[in-house]
């Protein structure tokens, strides 16, 4: 009896053997299925065109120089590759005695682009911020001036002028959209300003400038912050007192009146008579 058991269950261990063996088997088969179809999909697939970009190698603050051990070339694709990107070294670093600087914070990895980084040998200054054709102005601004909070360099603004006009003092848009590049002369866009800054300079097309340095002489100029993504065209406009309490204005002409001429005694009096024509 005890012998019958004993083979009962080797023919058991047996069976069990070879079905982990046939399982094993049925599954190298499927993996090498499976791997000889990805193959055939990957060589039918095109392959995509790339070209060697330059990307910072670590983590790059405002202001500081850009280095050959700063920067490294990635393949990007062709299709894609951002305007201004840098493909040569000799293009981003032509002397390494007049290095670029980084003009905005750039994370290991980011295409080192032309508007993120100064011209050789230039500091991150204002003027590297400015864009071509255009003029730095800087306005004086106080807590009366509509500004507060929390402001950076590269946020927009639409700019007011409060003065006396014709009909008493009036409040008028001078320009819209008015991008701000530095907080009391600092021009670094990573920087958080809290509270309100002593000035702030703007870029804008000299015939704007020169509005709001006659704005600023003869009045005072007030900020509005614009959000991020509002890309609202305004139209010029001016609000005096009677456009703030909703007065109307109008004229009235006087009806003509004919009097006649009496005299009475020593009293001469008007009497009022109909007109005719």
């Amino acid at each position: 009896m005890r012998g019958v058991q004993i083979g009962i269950l080797g023919i058991g261990l047996a069976l069990a053997g070879f079905g982990v063996y046939m399982a094993k088997g049925y599954i190298d088969q499927t993996d090498a299925v499976i791997a000889a179809a990805q193959s055939a999909r990957q060589a039918a697939a095109p392959a995509i065109p790339t070209v060697e970009v330059l990307v910072a190698s670590r983590a790059l603050r405002y202001g500081e120089p850009i280095r050959p051990d700063d920067i490294r070339a990635v393949a990007w694709p062709a299709d894609a590759v951002p305007p201004g990107a840098f493909t040569e070294v000799s293009a981003l670093i032509p002397d390494t005695d007049r290095p670029r600087v980084a003009l905005r914070a750039m994370e290991p990895s980011e295409p080192l682009l032309a508007v993120k980084v100064s011209a050789p040998g230039q500091s991150a200054g204002i003027a590297a911020m400015l864009t071509p054709g255009n003029r730095a102005f800087t306005i004086r601004v106080d807590a009366s001036s509509g500004i507060s909070g929390t402001l950076r360099p590269s946020d927009t603004v639409d700019i007011y002028w409060t003065g006396r006009g014709a009909s008493g003092e009036v409040t008028r848009l001078l320009s819209d959209g008015v991008r701000i590049i530095a907080l009391d002369e600092n021009a670094d866009q990573d920087r958080t300003f809290n509270g309100v800054p002593r000035s702030v300079t703007i870029e804008a097309e000299p015939e704007i400038v020169a509005t709001l340095a006659q704005g600023q002489s003869t009045g005072r100029l007030s900020l509005s912050l614009v959000g991020l993504d509002d890309t609202t065209a305004i139209g010029q406009f001016q609000v005096d007192s009677r456009n703030l309490l909703g007065i109307e204005e109008r004229v009235e002409q006087a009806s003509e009146r004919c009097t006649v001429r009496t005299r009475r005694g020593a009293e001469v009096l008007m009497i009022e008579i109909p007109c005719t024509n």
